[in-house]
């Protein structure tokens, strides 16, 4: 599929996405936002594809969203506009496949939120990070979702209040990202952790990704029942058996997906 705003491409059981506007810093405007949505669902449709990449084209991750398109609409219309942005968050969470986030330098307001969003986040040193929008008289609505569940009420309130940058560093020590690295070594390192999660299960790793987002919004025993449900679905597998064997054989598995 030809897309206007984004690139993307497979490798090694890797599904690559890019944003593609860097004369706008890849800030969201309608049609970026469809075509993220609809390159996560086809990547998440493609039996090659077993983790997906999410990096921005040029100096910046994402700069949130365009406020070009801001003026001359009412009240659905916003509604309308804005869900469309924050569809990926959605989409993430309810996919199987696992996405990383590569963030290189800026991802501030919507940025920040497909960093939260992610399942995982590498980011560069140098890297920038800020829920934005209350400095020009908006609010970080989208993002402050997906932050309050990373970070915890009072980190995600003090970022979305203020409007204040963090750095690569501070955003490692308060659990945004997973690991911050030399800029030079961000893509390696990126796709190192790709290349391990591609070479799991792919049925574990779908049926596991989808357990731990349902798990988070039961209380605790209904949780357990939903884990060991899960798991005894995932017992009955061939790629379960497959990988059992394997590791008492002292072999690679061959997956099969079934």
């Amino acid at each position: 599929m030809a897309y206007e705003t984004i690139k993307t491409e497979v490798s090694e059981n890797i599904g690559f996405i890019t944003f593609n506007r860097p004369d706008h810093l890849n800030t969201f405007n309608s049609t970026l936002a469809r075509e993220f949505s609809q390159a996560l669902e086809a990547f998440e449709n493609d039996t090659e594809v077993r983790v997906i990449v999410v990096a921005g084209q040029g100096k910046a991750f994402c700069a949130g969203i365009d406020v070009n398109e801001l003026s001359g609409k009412q009240n659905l219309d916003y509604y309308r506009w804005v869900k469309q942005m924050e569809e990926m968050s959605l989409r993430i969470a309810d996919m199987g496949t696992p996405v990383i986030a590569s963030v290189q330098d800026l991802a501030v307001a919507n940025g920040i939120g497909v960093v939260a969003s992610a399942d995982l986040a590498v980011a560069a040193e140098g890297a920038r990070f800020g829920a934005t929008a209350v400095n020009v008289g908006l609010f970080c609505m989208g993002p402050a979702v997906a932050l309050s569940r990373n970070l915890g009420r009072k980190k995600a309130l003090e970022l979305v209040i203020t409007g204040e940058m963090i750095t690569g560093e501070e955003a490692w020590r308060i659990g945004l990202v997973n690991k911050v690295v030399p800029k030079d070594q961000l893509e390696e390192e990126t796709l190192s952790l790709a290349r391990k999660i591609a070479g799991k299960s792919p049925l574990a790793v779908q049926l596991g990704k989808r357990s731990f987002y349902q798990m988070e919004n039961l209380e605790y025993s209904r949780a357990y029942e939903m884990a060991n449900n899960h798991f005894a679905m995932l017992c009955s597998t061939e790629d379960a058996h497959e990988g059992v064997d394997a590791f008492l054989n002292k072999r690679k598995p061959e997956w099969k997906l079934r």
